[in-house]
């Protein structure tokens, strides 16, 4: 791509971290102020880092993950998946806005 969206509109928070949050993978909230890893369903943004019982969760801006199936660009419903991934899925999904996806390389780019 010759192109890159790094560093678009980034929008990190500290949340406590569950057991199992691990820097890279998608996180959910699961208590107040306090985030989980989440292996399907929905997530609320990925987990950039975790040091001392915390974790630095990105919820805004450009993240590229590894992916599994086929994503299609543009406004797609997208949940995690197993071994930090996404997903598509149109039931359990939201909506993000997917900006590039390499279906040979099986990573997605999108703008959370």
């Amino acid at each position: 791509m010759n192109v890159s969206f790094n560093g678009y509109d980034e929008g990190i928070v500290t949340f406590e971290a569950a057991s199992g949050v691990a820097a890279g993978n998608p996180v959910a909230v699961s208590a107040n102020g306090k985030v989980t890893a989440v292996t399907s369903n929905a997530f609320c943004g990925i987990c950039k880092s975790v040091r001392n019982g915390y974790a630095a969760v990105q919820l805004k801006g450009y993240v590229q993950m590894p992916s599994t199936g086929s994503i299609s660009l543009g406004y797609s419903k997208l949940a995690a998946a197993a071994g930090g991934k996404i997903k598509a899925d149109s039931t359990n999904g939201r909506e993000y806005l997917v900006v590039d996806f390499d279906s040979t390389a099986n990573v997605v780019g999108f703008i959370l």
